[in-house]
């Protein structure tokens, strides 16, 4: 899955969402003390769920954030940074109706329905189109997750927690290999909707979070909530071609990490007639994007170096031959590390005419 609920995946999209920038001393004791009250009770000795229930629970998730008509805050924290949203999900005779309204930084807001999702730029007047899964917060799951078992060992907490004032269980799930983070869910004991999802690194710390602050369920959420907070009458619709592609059939080769399975291979335009060739890997819940793009001395490209890092989302970016690769994604940096080392860019040869 992805924490980050308002990464859009459109690359005009994420040029507008990129300008608003993606104490006292405690005796120790109290400190431990407080640390122990607010862990998850874990059942010591009890039998853990099987891999078949472990993936019911989780399409129990998947299915809640698809159904159900819920309104509320959630705040994500990537790292040091905070930021509020407020959704609104209903579901009609039409499908799945969608609000996201940013909190913080500029205005933005993201209406979606079904697949289709507008990204709103206000000051812009702007309304960018693109096309994307419901994967992301409160859902859970990128595909049908049939790899999570072989990858992810779960485990249930014994006492409930409490979550936006409703009563939730946790579930753990630990990676069985370095090349994935783990997770820590709190879904709502009635409904099975998601209300509080961590990334967890190899040392079970926190490091990306995402939890309802407020949340309101059924008759109690409108239609009316659904409306964008400004006219868009007259705005720009943009909406770039996205063509599929096959890399292998033009020469790359990009090796995937054990339990991802490509799920997407599309061709985004960029500026000056530039194209960027986008290859999506998931395991069930991480995702990781592989960009491909033409390295450019004219335009003053400086081959990119090295690992950056902002919370769980890692990026990786190398120079093979004429082209640069990025690799992003929340798995740790030596994920991304291994596929750009081992991808390859084989020349293709011409058929000989007869």
């Amino acid at each position: 899955m992805s924490l980050a609920h308002n990464g859009a995946t459109h690359p005009g999209c994420r040029r507008a969402l990129r300008s608003r920038g993606h104490g006292a001393r405690v005796p120790v004791v109290l400190l431990v003390l407080a640390c122990l009250a607010t862990q998850p009770a874990w059942a010591a000795d009890a039998a853990q769920p099987s891999p078949d229930s472990a993936i019911l629970l989780l399409q129990k998730i998947q299915a809640a954030a698809r159904q159900l008509d819920y309104a509320g805050i959630f705040t994500y924290q990537q790292g040091a940074t905070l930021q509020s949203t407020r959704i609104v999900h209903i579901v009609d005779g039409t499908g799945e109706r969608e609000r996201l309204e940013m909190l913080d930084g500029l205005p933005r807001e993201f209406i979606r329905h079904n697949d289709t999702v507008q990204c709103l730029v206000p000051e812009k007047k702007v309304i960018i189109m693109e096309r994307r899964r419901g994967d992301r917060f409160p859902g859970v799951l990128i595909g049908d997750g049939k790899n999570i078992p072989a990858y992810y060992s779960a485990r249930q907490a014994q006492a409930p927690s409490r979550i936006a004032g409703r009563e939730c269980m946790m579930l753990d799930l630990v990676p069985k290999d370095e090349h994935r983070y783990g997770y820590r869910f709190c879904t709502d004991t009635q409904t099975g909707l998601l209300l509080k999802a961590q990334i967890l690194g190899a040392q079970r710390n926190v490091i990306d979070q995402i939890a309802f602050s407020s949340l309101m369920l059924g008759e109690k959420v409108s239609a009316d909530q659904l409306a964008p907070s400004w006219n868009t009458k007259g705005w720009n619709v943009l909406e770039a071609p996205v063509q599929s592609v096959d890399l292998a059939r033009t020469g790359w080769r990009i090796p995937s990490p054990p339990g991802f399975e490509r799920m997407t291979q599309v061709s985004l335009p960029m500026k000056a007639g530039r194209h960027v060739s986008q290859l999506v890997f998931s395991d069930g819940l991480a995702a990781i994007s592989v960009f491909i793009e033409p390295f450019d001395d004219a335009h003053g490209q400086a081959p990119p170096q090295g690992a950056v890092r902002k919370g769980a989302m890692n990026i990786f970016g190398a120079r093979i031959g004429n082209h640069r690769l990025t690799a992003i994604g929340e798995v740790p940096v030596a994920t991304l590390r291994d596929i750009a080392e081992r991808t390859e860019s084989v020349p293709l040869v011409a058929p000989q005419q007869q």
